[in-house]
């Protein structure tokens, strides 16, 4: 089994970089429940674990294609990932709408490394989403390099969790998350010395966003995408800058099923950006990303 697309890019109106698939086929869940309890009252989401079905038919009916994956953080939670395998499949079962990206733990050392090329070459994922809060490591830290050397040479982007962190907010010592790993800063030394791995950042990166718009704009392979909070509460610099410095940098993604996209696309519709920036946002940028011609 492995994804292949049949996306129509010309025809869909935008690529949404950052679904999460929150329970496989199985019922195992991405995350222990009480951090899934947790997030669910800090986003006050409606259905904290749709299918993959469900969010193809989604997205199929606002003519959209999505980017959809989980975190590997067995390490740091002591819980397995829903399946990779699991995700892949039911990407490719809804493959006119859906991309898989896959996801490891990079504290498993050169296992991590090996199974990201079994998911890139095997599975036929087109990234790998990492959260270094959850998973509990630094990604500037020189013993994780040969993981994002691999990445880079399989040719797939990287999505980096940044900012603020909604997963363990009002547990006891926010579920021993620690907010200094997604410090963006962290993921510059990866982009100075790995120029052809492209980065995603993901999400506004309260309290960091001027850090992440430096980064974005002077390095050429970083790009920032827009998940996780609503636009009316985007910083503003972020606003200022996507109709200049960063109009080609911004990626459309809501963070779904934490964000809705109709809530999320009210919101950036009244926001003060140019109107032929947009296209740009919604899906030219992401073209660019996921190396689609």
């Amino acid at each position: 089994m492995r994804y292949e697309s049949a996306i129509d890019f010309a025809a869909v109106e935008a690529i949404d970089m950052h679904v999460h698939y929150e329970t496989d086929t199985c019922g195992h869940h991405s995350m222990p429940q009480e951090y899934i309890d947790a997030s669910a009252a800090y986003f006050k989401g409606a259905d904290r674990m749709p299918s993959a079905d469900a969010i193809a038919e989604l997205y199929r009916g606002l003519n959209m294609a999505a980017v959809m994956f989980t975190v590997d953080a067995r390490t740091q939670l002591g819980h397995l990932p829903n399946s990779i395998d699991d995700l892949v499949a039911a990407a490719a079962r809804n493959n006119d709408v859906l991309i898989p990206f896959g996801s490891v733990d990079p504290r498993t050392g050169g296992d991590a490394i090996t199974e990201a090329v079994r998911q890139v070459e095997e599975l036929g994922v087109w990234g790998m989403k990492f959260h270094p809060s959850l998973q509990g490591f630094d990604p500037s830290d020189e013993q994780y390099m040969p993981l994002w050397e691999k990445i880079s040479e399989l040719g797939v982007p990287a999505l980096f969790h940044t900012g603020q962190n909604g997963i363990g907010a009002g547990m006891p010592g926010g579920g021993g998350i620690k907010l200094r790993y997604s410090n963006p800063l962290l993921l510059d030394d990866i982009a100075a010395e790995l120029p052809e791995l492209k980065i995603i950042m993901a999400h506004p990166s309260v309290p960091w966003q001027d850090e992440a718009n430096s980064i974005a704009v002077h390095k050429p392979n970083v790009f920032i995408d827009l998940s996780g909070w609503r636009p009316k509460y985007f910083p503003e610099s972020l606003v200022r800058f996507a109709s200049n410095m960063l109009s080609e940098k911004l990626l459309f993604a809501t963070d779904y099923p934490l964000l809705a996209p109709e809530r999320w696309l009210a919101d950036f519709a009244e926001l003060p950006i140019k109107d032929e920036v947009r296209p740009k946002i919604f899906k030219g940028n992401a073209l660019r990303v996921l190396g689609v011609n």
